[in-house]
């Protein structure tokens, strides 16, 4: 995070910071999102992060890495118990930083688990607490060391000892209290409605909702227990997180993506000399059932000796075999799939547009939070836009601007040294530029936030979703190669199609909610305040619109609410005349009263055009007349 000199900031700028940052305080935020506020990220201009300041993914992994190899987990009794256990644990070693998170939704001690997760300055401190726990023979269990234990209770300090162990005890702080608290709806609204533009707005947003640097520690906890559950019988296993938990654009609650690799160093050259080969056992021939089989005995091996690991699913038949399993310590869902790099260098690759410049995150949170609060997208699969292809979505909008924020991925692969090559075992090409400082690419576009955002809604508000395909690579649209309602090229995987699951029907609701957003930012801007009023504006109106302000479909893509036949049926009329059926929507409503109303009116000119010529036949004859009443009767 940056920081910004705040004499440069004029008066009401200050106090109106001032004031967000107390509201802040007040809804009890993780202390990493104080933090990033507190050093000014919110009213800050935009920066390059091509410098010479920006980190590569690899090296944000191995530093994730090494931090969860110096770490445990320690469940506690509450906070308070802190300055005992860093008491405690200061015999094995120094004590880096520490994080208390609780583990429940009711928000009361006695039935909410509390843990603090405890970081040494060495990994060898963590061993030697570690090796110096016992296990609970009260409780027994499958006895499987790991860095998931608990602090029981000690002996209680004579008195002398207590006074001085609570000097001792001041020194002891706690980096951050229910770390990992998410932000809930009423709270989040409260610190925008703070704000003193939608420039001011987004940035909160993303403050307040990205996955902050305790959920990333907790992520590559659940990556080490992985890991070396399996490095005894596979030294060079190595777990790959990928998706929202690496990626930049994870929110606080995501699950964690995982790819193993049981020998990540298959590749690796080897000594051409040695006369001493292992003995390997033999693979099934078939890729896929090979998968399966291995996948299948790795499930048992979480569910029977893992702690904390409960509720494994195996969905081995799918076409990407996977299993899913939540960790109750970590508070965590977890996908645990083999050998699919393209997930790993797909997020690498949008974690390299998220470092290339400081709005490409924000604004890819404000849009997803729109889509999520207008109903575009959904926590199950489904034929709705994903996150994925809305975060597409946002790069190749910044990548065609007539001041490009972004580079095309075309530019990442020229810029590309021989050490940035990666083709997949499905010989898939992922290389491409991994160290942003020696990319050839500058920005000279200097929009805000709020500008961006704008320009988003209005460009896929006229955007030809009909004949033209999105392409990341060329930074620009392409004829469609089929007649998918959507297309958007996969960028690693050319020939498939992102947004292949999406319909006409979304992608028509999607052009449709883009022009619904630009009216209502247009007609929602931030008020005069006045005491005592609290009108909704910007990203409020955005979230928060009520059906009555959307524009919807009232014919092509509404969803049939009743019967046809109800309409028509006299059990669908009141004595009183009115409708008897309820209708959501007043317009259709009142369109089938009306189509009701006229049909009776032509019903009623039928049977009177009937009766005319059931005379005129009487007049004419007597006997077809008599015929003509008969056979009414028999009808």
């Amino acid at each position: 995070m940056y920081h910004v000199c705040r004499s440069s900031w004029r008066a009401p700028q200050l106090s109106a910071f001032n004031g967000l940052f107390s509201v802040l305080k007040k809804a009890v935020l993780p202390h990493q999102h104080t933090t990033a506020l507190k050093c000014g990220s919110i009213t800050a201009p935009h920066r390059s992060m091509t410098s010479g300041n920006a980190h590569t993914f690899e090296s944000m992994l191995a530093s994730r890495r090494a931090e969860a190899r110096r770490s445990i987990l320690v469940q506690v009794s509450s906070e308070r118990s802190f300055p005992e256990l860093a008491k405690y644990c200061a015999q094995f070693g120094t004590i880096a930083s520490s994080h208390h998170y609780r583990v429940g939704a009711s928000g009361d001690d006695e039935t909410d688990y509390h843990y603090i997760v405890v970081e040494f300055s060495e990994p060898e401190a963590a061993d030697a607490a570690i090796r110096s726990a016992v296990f609970n023979e009260e409780k027994p269990g499958v006895r499987a060391r790991s860095i998931f234990l608990w602090f029981r209770a000690g002996p209680r300090p004579k008195l002398a000892v207590k006074e001085a162990k609570g000097k001792d005890e001041k020194k002891a702080k706690l980096n951050s209290v229910e770390g990992s608290r998410i932000v809930g709806d009423g709270e989040l609204k409260e610190l925008l409605m703070s704000a003193e533009s939608i420039e001011d707005q987004i940035r909160i947003l993303h403050g307040a909702t990205c996955l902050n640097d305790l959920g990333k520690r907790l992520r590559f906890l659940a990556v080490r227990q992985v890991e070396s559950s399996l490095q005894g019988m596979f030294p060079q296993a190595l777990a790959y997180p990928f998706g929202s938990s690496v990626n930049g654009y994870g929110k606080m609650g995501c699950d964690l993506d995982l790819i193993l690799d049981l020998d990540s160093e298959a590749g690796a050259k080897q000594n051409p000399d040695s006369r001493l080969v292992f003995h390997t056992k033999a693979t099934n021939p078939n890729e896929r059932t090979q998968v399966q089989r291995q996948l299948e005995s790795i499930g048992d091996v979480l569910q029977l000796f893992l702690p904390g690991v409960n509720s494994v699913r195996r969905i081995l038949k799918a076409r990407v075999p996977i299993i899913k399993y939540h960790h109750e310590h970590l508070d965590l869902e977890i996908d645990l799939t083999m050998n699919n790099m393209t997930g790993v260098y797909m997020s690498e690759l949008l974690y390299l547009f998220g470092q290339i410049d400081d709005r490409v995150q924000p604004l890819t949170f404000c849009v997803r939070k729109w889509a999520q609060a207008v109903g575009l997208t959904n926590y199950a699969p489904g034929y709705w836009i994903t996150n994925f292809s809305l975060t597409m979505l946002v790069m190749y909008f910044l990548q065609q601007l007539k001041e490009p924020i972004l580079p095309p991925i075309n530019k990442l692969v020229q810029n590309a040294a021989p050490t940035d090559l990666r083709i997949t075992d499905s010989q898939i090409n992922c290389s491409f530029l991994r160290d942003i400082t020696r990319l050839d690419f500058r920005s000279t576009n200097r929009s805000s936030l709020e500008e961006l955002l704008l320009q988003f809604f209005e460009f896929y508000s006229h955007f030809d979703f009909n004949q033209r395909a999105i392409s990341l690579n060329v930074g620009s649209s392409i004829l469609k190669p089929d007649h998918s309602p959507m297309y958007i090229v996969n960028p690693l995987e050319t020939t498939l199609n992102v947004s292949k699951n999406v319909n006409l029907e979304e992608t028509e609701l999607f052009r449709i909610q883009v022009r619904n957003a630009l009216w209502l930012l247009d007609t929602h801007e931030k008020p005069i305040a006045t005491e005592g009023t609290a009108t909704e504006w910007g990203l409020i109106s955005l979230f928060g619109n009520k059906v009555k302000d959307r524009i919807t479909p009232q014919m092509f893509f509404t969803k049939r609410l009743v019967n046809v036949k109800d309409i028509f049926d006299d059990e669908s009329m009141a004595p009183n005349g009115e409708l008897a059926l309820d209708y959501k929507n007043k317009m259709v409503r009142h369109q089938v009263a009306s189509i009701q109303k006229a049909t009776r009116q032509e019903i009623n000119k039928l049977a009177a055009g009937t009766t005319t010529t059931t005379t005129t036949g009487n007049n004419n004859g007597n006997s077809s007349g008599i015929k003509l009443k008969r056979n009414a009767k028999r009808r």
